[in-house]
């Protein structure tokens, strides 16, 4: 490997996990407005988001700068990919983050309505699987990364469980309609994180591994 292509290499990890940091502290403040909401929190991490924005274009650009001038193959050329991938699911879950602070917000002028237990435990899995995707990447531990994979079953379950529970509140209180929307479309949105973490692990595989293995039924029992 040539001096200027690992120098670019090491620039490119030190990008993406700067990002990773902006993007896992996003979510944690998002889910936090679920039990303390905010409307100038909410704001303010719409502004962070304008910052993850600009991250996403930059590395991008730093790869395609890669490939032109470097031409990487094997696994370089897998860790370019990877980089490019996970920087655009990171910039997805930061968004995500943004929705899940406005429907936070939302709750603040609605009727008082308890949050469900297993919404916050699902929002808890939910940075987990995040945390543990990005550590997986970080580490290139392709084990690690099925096991996020492996728990995103769990979540879609919680998730089928709240909003069952949430349209039952709505049939029985019809005055808590417009907050229990509010938690429906939350507990979408954080459902979505663990989409975005599951889709991250998958590029960690690819990465150390070389096998592509979306689509692919039960690929993390390997």
């Amino acid at each position: 490997m040539s001096i200027h292509l690992n120098r670019d290499l090491d620039t490119l990890h030190q990008h993406i996990m700067q990002m990773c940091a902006a993007v896992e502290q996003l979510v944690q403040k998002a889910v936090a407005q679920l039990i303390r909401p905010n409307g100038s929190q909410a704001e303010q991490l719409a502004a962070a988001d304008d910052e993850i924005d600009r991250w996403d274009v930059r590395i991008e650009e730093e790869c395609l700068k890669i490939l032109a001038l470097h031409q990487p193959v094997a696994q370089n050329l897998r860790r370019v990919t990877a980089v490019m991938k996970i920087s655009w699911e990171l910039e997805r879950v930061a968004d995500v983050a943004v929705n899940i602070a406005e429907r936070a917000a939302g709750l603040a002028g609605s009727p008082s309505i308890p949050v469900p237990d297993k919404l916050l435990q699902m929002a808890s899995a939910a940075v987990e699987m995040l945390r543990l995707a990005l550590d997986a990447f970080v580490q290139k531990d392709s084990r690690l990364a099925r096991e996020v994979c492996r728990r995103d079953d769990a979540v879609d379950i919680l998730n089928r469980e709240i909003i069952d529970e949430l349209l039952g509140q709505m049939k029985s209180a019809p005055h808590l309609i417009d907050a229990a929307l509010q938690l429906f479309s939350a507990s979408r949105h954080i459902e979505r994180v663990a989409d975005h973490a599951t889709n991250i692990a998958e590029d960690v595989v690819y990465l150390v591994e070389g096998e592509i293995i979306r689509h692919q039924p039960d690929f993390w029992k390997r």
